[in-house]
């Protein structure tokens, strides 16, 4: 809990309670773990701490705020935060609320670890020298817009942390390419509808298309720096869908390709045309990551507002990358209450069985707990509150029973120029009885 200035106390005879959806309880045993160096902790405006009282098995409501912690990337909470509301209470930033309690003079959170690659740790790495490689880019290549972009922007204006590896010249380099889209996201961290209810999105979107000479330049610099594992994703938090403009996207890959370019080129999308996935993988596309909060139309629908497309769409899409060789991620954003339910672990292994997933990256998404729930309940069944919350790390072992070559991470893996593939390719799975 914490006072109006963000200094936390502990309540020593209170329990920790934890949220999955509707659900209250205690957290797992096997769900807790000391929070991750580089994590935040956030203060909750207008909610107030709640704690169980062991001797009355009853939940407590104190007077103070209620605190949530923010995970350092490669983690995944398992639960939010429980809380009492009030009714003016504000509509929380577009971050991931994790439940986190203190016992014996460490803090605790319900998630766990999920990758260990640390391309994303930047806590011994002195911030001068990002900001120092990243003004001695921009002397060197002034004209080209998407690299003084992803170094003015991304990485001292946002601390992206794709674009601070770019400054430092290590693993995976970003390649923002498209200010358009064709979905609406509730939780778009770039761009909101006018009447939307998120006062201020964590970044702006990218305001000029790139040539496809920029973009080729970006990969060309990155390959010259990272000469061990290079990855190059297409697809950022700055710009709409990259699919939305392909032709650009197919010559730059088809560019960088030509002149002997290696290593993994990626695209982050809502994989929502199957003809687009299909000229890139021509032109040498390694991996696509499609992003999904669920593999339940309705879900899907009440989130993504898709524009053009359809959940058949996406589905098709992969379908697509399988069959051309490219190796398909699931960049699943994972929320606790549900995602973690039997309906949701059905309709995901179908999925991922019938069009050749390879990987699933556990994500927290990124919205208001209470406002996310509400979305998904209004109105249908897919946020029935009565659905059972099964937990993360019980889903993840069902999930890889059913689909025993699953991957599991957080980030886009290298895999050289081309991916092998060990998923089944459409048509050779079924559900496991």
């Amino acid at each position: 809990m914490a006072d109006e200035n963000g200094n936390i106390y502990d309540a020593p005879r209170l329990l920790m309670v934890c949220r999955r959806g509707a659900q209250w309880g205690l957290p797992r045993p096997d769900e807790l773990m000391p929070l991750p160096e580089e994590s935040e902790l956030f203060l909750l405006p207008g909610r107030l701490a709640v704690g169980l009282d062991p001797e009355t098995g009853l939940v407590e409501c104190l007077p103070q705020l209620a605190v949530a912690a923010f995970a350092a990337p490669g983690h995944t909470f398992s639960a939010h935060p429980a809380y009492k509301r009030a009714e003016d209470a504000p509509l929380l930033p577009l971050f991931a609320y994790g439940a986190v309690g203190f016992y014996r003079g460490r803090f605790y959170v319900c998630a766990r670890r999920v990758d260990e690659d640390p391309r994303q740790q930047f806590c011994h790495i002195p911030r001068a020298r990002i900001e120092q490689n990243a003004r001695r880019l921009l002397r060197e290549h002034p004209k080209n817009r998407l690299i003084r972009h992803i170094l003015n922007n991304c990485v001292l204006r946002y601390d992206c942390p794709a674009a601070r590896n770019f400054a430092l010249g290590r693993f995976e380099a970003p390649l923002p390419s498209s200010r358009a889209c064709n979905a609406r996201c509730v939780g778009c961290i770039s761009a909101q509808d006018k009447d939307s209810p998120v006062a201020v999105t964590p970044q702006h979107r990218l305001a000029f298309t790139p040539t496809p000479e920029e973009i080729v330049g970006v990969m060309r610099l990155h390959e010259s720096r990272e000469t061990r594992q290079p990855v190059y994703s297409f697809g950022q938090g700055c710009e709409g869908d990259p699919l939305t403009n392909t032709d650009l996207l197919v010559e730059s890959v088809r560019l960088f390709r030509k002149a002997g370019g290696r290593g993994t080129v990626n695209c982050n999308t809502n994989a929502s045309k199957p003809e687009a996935v299909a000229r890139l993988a021509q032109a040498g596309l390694t991996s696509l990551r499609v992003s999904c909060n669920s593999a339940r139309e309705d879900v899907y629908n009440r989130y993504y507002r898709p524009a053009d497309y359809t959940l058949s769409d996406v589905r098709a899409s992969m379908k697509t990358a399988r069959a051309h060789g490219v190796f398909i991620a699931l960049n699943l954003l994972f929320f606790p209450g549900v995602t973690d339910t039997e309906e949701e672990l059905e309709a995901l292994a179908a999925m991922i069985g019938e069009n050749g997933v390879s990987m699933v990256q556990w994500r927290n998404l990124n919205i208001d707990p209470e406002w996310y729930f509400a979305l998904l309940h209004d109105g249908g069944t897919a946020g029935d509150a009565a659905l059972p919350s099964m937990g993360l790390a019980l889903f993840m072992k069902r999930l890889k029973k059913l689909c025993p070559w699953l991957r599991y991470g957080y980030f886009n893996p290298w895999l050289g120029d081309r991916a092998d593939i060990a998923a089944p390719a459409p048509g050779e799975w079924s559900m496991p009885l």
